[in-house]
């Protein structure tokens, strides 16, 4: 080989390197042809509240044990909702599981309760009762999953990456990712924060009603993504979008994420439109959800460093529209 040959070698091959640190050979949306997940329902029965909480799990195709994302619904909702989400994170080698918090699921609208109570009905059931509830549905999660994983036969025994858990929710899903990943409540309250969450995506978060949003996410630790849009206003709760961006600009630097989506409203992270809706879906929405959520917990659940550099580079132009907004710290 001329020493001409050998130093272009050379060179390609740190043209290369250097691709795969910043990520620019990384595709957050690239999944296995015909992949299909293994779906489990399961139900977690947490004897110390005589709580019981269905749990749908999507498990990944290789064999062996995966980092667990744990997905909380929204206001009205269950552990059936979101499976675009179950889907393509399980197809990335994730095992994705989504708990239902009965109190704040679908019983509230599901009942013989005349339409016109019904709004009334889920006003209640967004209350502090509930949220009390959901916060505790966590930890009972996780330690009901360690059993699983554990027991000889189960659909879970040995499938469950424990030490690396990240946790996602939209709107009170959101709440309660918040709630358990790091969010400081006043004096007097407990402390929520569950040290086995490594990372947390929320999408539709917003500010406490009282107090400062500095002084409620200023002290986070871990690694954030925050999912909003120019319309993401729920239909009850009545939070507005300024209390959704108040959070991102109060959070420390350092694996701090946030996107904005132009036109996205509260369903938009969600699989249906909700009543009320006044935009038509916007279908790339999902795809930038998908892609950026991946590589966010590629990058801190599982350490690669090539999905880091996406994120942190130029991936997320990628799949972004030119009003949509990205910020990082």
């Amino acid at each position: 080989m001329t020493r001409r040959a050998w130093w272009c070698g050379a060179a390609l091959a740190a043209s290369v390197a250097c691709q795969a640190e910043d990520g620019a050979s990384y595709d957050p949306l690239k999944i296995p042809d015909g992949f299909a997940p293994t779906e489990v329902r399961l139900v977690v029965h947490d004897a110390a509240r005589s709580r019981d909480l269905p749990v749908k799990v999507y498990l990944q195709a290789a064999p062996g044990a995966a980092p667990v994302v744990v997905f909380s619904h929204g206001l009205g909702g269950s552990c059936e909702n979101s499976p675009y989400l179950g889907r393509h994170w399980s197809a990335r080698g994730y095992a994705v599981v989504f708990v239902q918090h009965p109190g704040s699921d679908e019983s509230v609208w599901k009942t013989e309760t005349p339409p016109r109570d019904r709004m009334m009905a889920m006003r209640k059931a967004a209350g502090a009762k509930n949220f009390g509830l959901r916060v505790k549905d966590i930890p009972a999660l996780l330690d009901q999953l360690a059993r699983w994983n554990a027991e000889g036969g189960h659909a879970l025994c040995g499938r469950l990456d424990l030490s690396k858990v990240g946790l996602s929710g939209h709107s009170f899903g959101a709440v309660t990712t918040q709630a358990v990943s790091g969010q400081h409540f006043p004096l007097g309250v407990v402390s929520y924060t569950d040290p086995r969450i490594k990372a947390a995506v929320a999408f539709s978060p917003s500010a406490p009603r009282l107090g400062r949003a500095e002084q409620a996410f200023g002290s986070v630790k871990l690694p954030w993504l925050l999912m909003t849009g120019t319309r993401d206003v729920a239909p009850v709760g009545n939070i507005d979008v300024a209390s959704r961006l108040s959070v991102f600009p109060a959070l420390p630097p350092g694996g701090k994420y946030e996107v904005v989506l132009d036109g996205a409203e509260h369903s938009a992270f969600g699989d249906r439109p909700l009543p009320g809706d006044r935009e038509a879906r916007n279908p790339n929405h999902h795809r930038v959800i998908l892609a950026l959520s991946t590589a966010f917990w590629d990058a801190y659940l599982r350490g690669d460093a090539a999905a880091k550099g996406w994120l942190d580079g130029d991936g997320p132009r990628g799949v972004l529209q030119p009003k949509d907004r990205w910020q990082k710290k």
